[in-house]
């Protein structure tokens, strides 16, 4: 494959070993590495932005392998995307990185990941994005992660990216040997349980600390085909899950079943609106 131009940000920070690892690991292979991340670590952010305060960027080159570009961003792991994209980068990159994350991003949990969001933010702007996660916290190993996502990006780059698709990787902490097959995964339920700590300070406020177990519920109904097996599971294994993900959220249930709008009450002041479909009406709802 000729050389890439890629970006690589995270969400664990600019001093994070998993990013350092997946820098190094691209660079070695001779493509063309920058790194937008944040200046510390901001895990569990979601798709926020900065809206009220500058962002700032100051370049942070030593911290990373020798030819690798580096900003580290005072902003959100979204943030950090979006300016290299819009601001610091010379040329779009042919591929978005994010990771490698200090612990997993499966299940619902995606949708709290600054990791995976900083992934999605190069999806939305129409690019080939992967994020990868290394699934324990406390695991450093990070080579055989970096090794597989490259692999994989690299893979679909050749075989052809499919448009607004979000690749979502989650690696076993595992040495590179014992690791099990890469699938491709259904993205499982993810519930906590005692999530909240609550606790009182020395001046006799109340405080909490958001914490709680993890409850997978791996009987309940998910997308995907049946029989890929949920990401959660597959990791539990020792396997390595590739799940595809997009940024669209609308509803896919079944619109026969909807109500009627016409027979709600408007607001006060506002007239009851008119010419809405009624559920079975899908041709009209659809705009056909």
């Amino acid at each position: 494959m000729p050389p890439l131009k890629i970006l690589i940000s995270n969400d664990d920070g600019i001093f994070a070993g998993g990013i350092r690892s997946l820098a190094a690991a691209a660079a070695a292979r001779g493509h063309q590495v920058s790194v937008v991340c944040p200046d510390q670590e901001r895990s569990a952010t979601g798709h926020g932005l900065t809206l009220q305060t500058p962002i700032r960027a100051e370049r942070a080159d030593e911290l990373f392998a020798e030819g690798v570009r580096a900003w580290a961003c005072s902003g959100t792991p979204s943030d950090c995307v979006k300016l290299a994209l819009f601001s610091l980068l010379e040329e779009w990159p042919d591929l978005v990185l994010s990771g490698i994350n200090h612990g997993p991003n499966l299940g619902t949990d995606v949708l709290y990941s600054g990791t995976v969001s900083a992934a999605m933010e190069g999806t939305i702007e129409g690019l080939p994005a992967l994020a990868v996660s290394s699934a324990d916290f406390q695991w450093r190993h990070f080579e055989p992660a970096a090794a597989i996502a490259l692999d994989v990006a690299e893979q679909m780059l050749r075989q052809g990216w499919p448009e607004a698709m979000l690749l979502n990787l989650n690696v076993p902490p595992l040495p590179a040997e014992q690791i099990g097959e890469l699938r491709w995964c259904r993205k499982a339920v993810r519930r906590y349980t005692d999530q909240f700590v609550k606790r009182v300070d020395p001046r006799g406020r109340t405080y909490y600390w958001l914490a709680g177990e993890v409850a997978n519920d791996l009987d309940a109904e998910v997308a995907g085909p049946p029989q890929w097996p949920t990401d959660v599971a597959h990791v539990a294994a020792g396997g390595v899950s590739l799940t595809p993900l997009q940024p669209e959220l609308f509803w896919r249930g079944d619109a026969m079943g909807l109500p009627a709008l016409t027979g709600l009450p408007a607001p006060t002041g506002l007239p009851v609106p008119t010419g809405l479909a009624a559920p079975g009406d899908v041709a009209t709802q659809v705009g056909r």
